[in-house]
């Protein structure tokens, strides 16, 4: 029986292309079956740093965008980074096992299939505004040097851009062996019809031979709308800071999946706290997405809460992240179909109560039954 889930929600699913196919070669298939057409952009994304003091590196890498007969997306296909340990594993014979898919999905990959780097977020947005996606290697930068009034600098495999004073805009350098398999599938936001619209992504991929990678998850996008109050955020923060390892039980969250992280303790303090008193909604709402921030909120936690705490978001989401890596849209439907139902508790003014049972087991199905749900916990195993 299809699970029918009721709210606008965004999926992001991480796959893994078998050796000798790529990210490309899922969103061609896709394409075609829609009659419609692939488009290349650039992927923005970050990086830890190995340079002492400082953090990160920002980087451009190639994406895919499907569009089905009447131009309109249906996806996008992207890199992530925290898919590695099968690339290692595989590293050694990657060259001896490309597939049937190899000859088309490589051909004329090497022009193309680069990434570009900044320390700083500003420079790589102007370098992605000033750079056609379909640049080819040998060019990549120079329209940005005009800009700057200088040259691009090959040094053997690296194309590295400086401004005149010799400080560093950004380089180009080739991908990674094995980094052009990394797929995660990219959704727009689906209102209805949500397990049929993601099969017709998964089952070309299955059919392909693309598997869930070690590390997988799936995250799923709510409408941040709906949480932008004091009653609704607080829930949002009892229920995931609360009932953390009974969500991972019932959920069956992927214990190799990275990235994830509990709450920060202040913000689960915070939001138990009494509330202040005399003030309106308004004020209260202010304070607490001020009191929020300072908590060390990223979005690299079991839920991403950061875009409601700015009146602007880029993406104005609620972005779940625990949910398992899956091939099937009707496991992950059904997961999904218990958070929706978990957060759609949330909305309630009365606080979201904390769990009573002993261990994490008991507290997953005191969970189910608060909301009437009992939830797959069963972890994707297709590899």
């Amino acid at each position: 029986m299809t699970t029918v889930l009721n709210e606008r929600i965004g999926f992001e699913i991480e796959l893994l292309a078998p050796a000798g196919a790529d990210r490309r070669t899922l969103a061609e298939r896709i394409a075609l079956e829609h009659g419609g057409q692939v488009v290349r952009f650039f992927h923005t994304d970050s990086e830890p740093s190995l340079v002492p003091g400082m953090g990160h590196f920002w980087h451009l890498t190639p994406g895919f965008t499907v569009q089905n007969g009447h131009g309109a997306p249906l996806a996008s296909l992207v890199d992530d980074i925290t898919i590695v340990a099968d690339l290692r594993r595989d590293l050694p014979g990657v060259t001896a096992a490309a597939g049937r898919h190899a000859a088309a999905s490589r051909q004329g990959a090497d022009e193309h299939s680069y990434r570009i780097l900044s320390d700083d977020g500003r420079l790589l947005r102007l370098v992605a505004d000033h750079t056609h996606p379909d640049t080819p290697f040998a060019r990549v930068l120079d329209d940005v040097g005009v800009l700057f009034g200088t040259s691009v600098e090959t040094i053997e495999t690296v194309r590295r851009l400086r401004d005149r004073a010799g400080a560093s805009i950004a380089l180009a350098t080739s991908l990674a062996t094995g980094r052009e398999r990394p797929c995660e599938i990219v959704t727009t936001p689906l209102s209805r019809d949500h397990e049929a619209a993601l099969e017709t992504l998964l089952r070309p991929a299955r059919e392909l031979g693309f598997t869930v990678p070690v590390e997988a998850a799936v995250h799923l996008h709510f409408d941040g709308a709906p949480y932008r109050s004091v009653a609704a955020f607080s829930n949002l923060v009892r229920l995931f800071g609360h009932w953390r390892e009974a969500l991972r039980v019932a959920l069956g969250t992927n214990p190799a999946c990275t990235r994830l992280q509990p709450l920060p303790p202040a913000l689960v303090e915070l939001v138990d706290a009494p509330d202040a008193v005399g003030l309106t909604e308004a004020e209260r709402w202010g304070g607490l997405q001020a009191a929020a921030k300072a908590t060390g909120l990223t979005k690299y936690f079991d839920v991403n809460l950061t875009a409601l705490l700015t009146d602007a978001p880029l993406r104005d989401t609620v972005e779940v992240r625990i949910l398992p890596g899956s091939l099937h849209a009707a496991d992950i439907v059904r997961r999904a179909a218990f958070v929706e139902a978990l957060l759609a508790r949330c909305l309630d003014p009365l606080p979201f109560p904390q769990p009573t049972g002993a261990g994490p087991t008991a507290q997953a199905a005191e969970l189910a039954a608060l909301v009437g749900i009992i939830p797959t916990n069963e972890r994707a195993t297709t590899r």
